[in-house]
């Protein structure tokens, strides 16, 4: 457990400092834009990664939502109750994972059904022969066709709306007073950690899927979406008093000095 505390202790001041989570939606555009930009103009030699097999796609991309869920869970019922020392504040902050689970749902649910709408079902790879007899992807998949439209980047969306929650969340640890050693202590920094890893392994799939999947536009869009989803929760609707708020911090008091009149 010593090298959890001083993993955590390590990544702390950096993962919760109020700076990367500023920087951090331009930081994601960016890599987004100029990975999609090697892509089309200087195509990577294809390796492990680009593989849609690799697994860290299979078993963490694919699951990247019930990975962020999972985790955040534990870790703004802990955190949250240390700081405000009561259940039912903490409570009303855990409907925010609802609010990004329906986030997530509904997003993804438009995105099929644009790739629907906007789509043609092709016969042949070369995309001269087109067929009518299908009108969306999974019919036209299951006759051997080949399936063109505008496909919003799920992975686009999701990773980075996700990587910009889980730092948000975080912003709660400098706050959190536990007991060194304790019980408590260790659950904490090993979620924090835990959220630390993940973290990265999004944000390093986020540069894969740049340099390696889907069309420029297609990622683009899906990043702008999950960034939207990002500022329309915690830099606007978290911060009216009808919403699930934000991260509690812990505000130190200090009396003033009584005046001799």
């Amino acid at each position: 457990m010593e090298s959890v505390d001083r993993g955590s202790r390590f990544l702390l001041p950096y993962l919760t400092h109020c700076s990367v989570r500023r920087m951090m939606p331009w930081a994601l555009m960016s890599f987004m834009v100029i990975g999609s930009l090697v892509k089309e103009l200087m195509p990577l030699a294809a390796t492990y990664l680009s593989n849609k097999r690799n697994v860290l796609n299979v078993y963490f991309v694919k699951f990247a939502w019930a990975w962020t869920f999972s985790l955040l869970l534990p870790f703004i019922s802990l955190t949250n109750y240390n700081v405000l020392q009561n259940i039912l504040p903490v409570l009303v902050r855990l409907f925010s994972l609802l609010v990004g689970t329906i986030i997530w749902y509904i997003c993804t649910s438009t995105f099929l059904l644009i790739q629907d709408f906007t789509g043609s079902c092709y016969k042949s790879s070369t995309l001269a022969v087109v067929t009518q007899e299908h009108s969306n992807q999974l019919q036209c998949l299951q006759a051997g066709g080949i399936w063109q439209s505008f496909d919003i980047s799920g992975h686009s969306f999701l990773l980075s709306y996700c990587v910009l929650m889980i730092l948000e969340e975080m912003a709660v640890m400098p706050s959190v007073k536990t007991f060194q050693g304790s019980r408590l202590h260790r659950v904490v920094n090993s979620l924090f950690l835990a959220l630390a890893c993940l973290t990265f392994i999004w944000f390093f799939m986020l540069l894969t899927t740049a340099v390696y999947f889907h069309d420029f536009w297609d990622k683009i869009f899906g990043t702008l979406v999950g960034l939207s989803a990002w500022y329309g929760t915690y830099r606007f609707w978290y911060l009216s008093p009808l919403s699930p708020g934000l991260p509690p911090q812990r505000t130190l008091y200090f009396p003033k000095p009584n005046r001799r009149l």
